[in-house]
């Protein structure tokens, strides 16, 4: 591992509720969530004013992808039942998503920082680690830099966290929301970071810092105090390791410039829950543009399956995977419906479905394809399943 390494973690700032704000200028520095399938866009009455929904008059059980500071300040996050979020911010204005908006703005920004920096880890639509190592210039000057380049290009403004280690620079992003560069050395670590909540660390989540708190360490500075062997007793050998060299401030991870993806999938939460029967015709219709959108997907990104799954939530929350390996690799729409319904018949549908999913999986080159897609006869999604 390099001695003296840069390595920046670079977060949009509230990234999708950011670029609605770029089509609605008007509703910066209001509370806005952005989220559920069954929101309202906004209306333009005959004098060209917008009237927008409102938190308050939402029906349904979404959850907010995303909110403006503004909204977060009220306690609105993303996450949050959207009806529930009605209680903390009722007038918080509220937009349908865009993904394919977002998706856009999000190849720009990566592309924008490529230009300056090349060397980059993609971890989502709205961030990146970026290794500085080897670039000749300051790092608050290279940092800045970068982040005047994503606002230029995008009309969107980042957050930039820099330190030695992907660890530190993702902690150090969040520390100066919106739109700053924080910058931290090893040095720093004591008086910087280990007064942050154990929870800061990205990794320890809800669960992991509740048992924490029950063993008396609420901070990072308290978790790199405990005894490594308490650690290990309560968490394991791995993760109680893991705690004792993050606290610490280690991490040798290296950037990651490719990888492959082990599987893509695609899945939707119905507003209301499905009757298998009653509603066989919808669910037949979701069913298939869920193969084909994942057809798209391993098209678009250069892929073929061997394995295709479904996945069946209840309206009790039970969820079930089923999967199939194929003799060979498939791409093609039908042939992932024909698969994935063959799934479904191992599924027992006796209770109303809250969510269904279609996964491909075993990832291959779209060169081991066959010459044409299988010829299947027609199948009927949801019919004959055990019930």
């Amino acid at each position: 591992m390099p001695q003296n390494r840069r390595i920046a973690h670079l977060d949009m700032d509230a990234f999708f509720a950011s670029v609605e704000l770029l089509s609605y200028p008007e509703l910066k520095g209001q509370p806005v969530v952005v989220g559920g399938r069954s929101t309202e866009q906004p209306t333009v009455n005959a004098h060209g004013v917008r009237s927008y929904a409102k938190l308050r008059d939402y029906v349904g059980r979404g959850v907010i992808t995303t909110s403006t500071y503004e909204a977060r300040a009220l306690g609105v996050f993303s996450g949050m039942g959207l009806m529930k979020s009605a209680a903390l911010a009722p007038e918080a204005i509220i937009l349908p998503a865009n993904f394919e908006a977002y998706r856009n703005y999000s190849r720009l920004f990566k592309l924008t920082v490529a230009n300056i920096a090349p060397l980059i880890e993609d971890r989502g639509i709205d961030e990146i680690y970026i290794d500085l190592t080897d670039i000749d210039e300051e790092t608050e000057s290279l940092a800045t830099r970068i982040k005047n380049a994503v606002n230029q290009a995008t009309g969107l403004s980042c957050s930039i966290g820099v330190s030695p280690n992907k660890l530190l620079s993702k902690i150090c992003s969040d520390l100066d929301k919106p739109n700053g560069v924080t910058i931290l050395s090893l040095t720093e670590l004591s008086t910087r970071i280990w007064p942050l909540a154990a929870k800061k660390i990205n990794g320890i989540g809800p669960k992991a810092n509740e048992k924490l708190a029950q063993l008396g360490i609420h901070t990072i500075g308290e978790l790199a105090k405990a005894a490594p062997d308490l650690l290990i007793e309560k968490f394991g050998r791995a993760t109680g390791h893991w705690m004792h060299q993050a606290a610490h401030g280690i991490d040798d991870r290296p950037v990651v410039t490719s990888s492959e993806p082990k599987s893509l999938s695609r899945e939707t939460t119905f507003e209301r829950d499905l009757h298998v029967k009653q509603d066989r015709a919808r669910l037949s219709d979701i069913f298939t543009k869920l193969c084909y959108r994942l057809a798209d997907d391993l098209s678009r990104k250069g892929y073929a399956a061997k394995t295709i799954g479904i996945k069946v939530k209840y309206a009790d929350f039970q969820v079930i995977t089923r999967d199939l390996t194929v003799p060979a690799a498939l791409q093609d729409g039908a042939s992932i419906r024909h698969a994935a319904t063959e799934c479904l018949r191992r599924v027992p549908l006796e209770q109303r479905i809250r969510l269904l999913g279609v996964r491909a999986g075993g990832l291959l080159p779209s060169s081991s394809l066959g010459q044409e897609p299988l010829n299947h006869q027609p199948d009927l999604p949801f019919e004959g399943s055990p019930t």
